[in-house]
C-alpha cells in the first residue's frame, strides 16, 4: 500500500462486502484495521482478493 488511493481501493473492497464496517487504513504505517461483524479470516481474504498482501498471511 503505497497511496492514499490504495486505502480508497482497500475501504471500498471491504464496504462492497461489509457495508457497515468502520475501516481506518493507514497508508504511512500500512496498517488496515477493521470494526465489523465479518471475521478477520474474511476481511484479510477481501483486502488480498483486491490484489494486496498481508504480512505473515498466505
Amino acid at each position: 500500500m503505497a497511496c492514499d488511493n490504495c486505502a480508497v481501493k482497500i475501504t471500498e473492497s471491504i464496504h462492497v462486502m461489509e457495508p457497515d464496517a468502520l475501516v481506518k487504513v493507514d497508508v504511512q504505517d500500512k496498517t488496515v484495521t477493521v470494526d465489523s461483524k465479518a471475521t478477520e479470516e474474511f476481511i484479510k481474504q477481501v483486502i488480498v482478493a483486491t490484489d494486496y498482501t498481508i504480512e505473515g498471511y498466505q
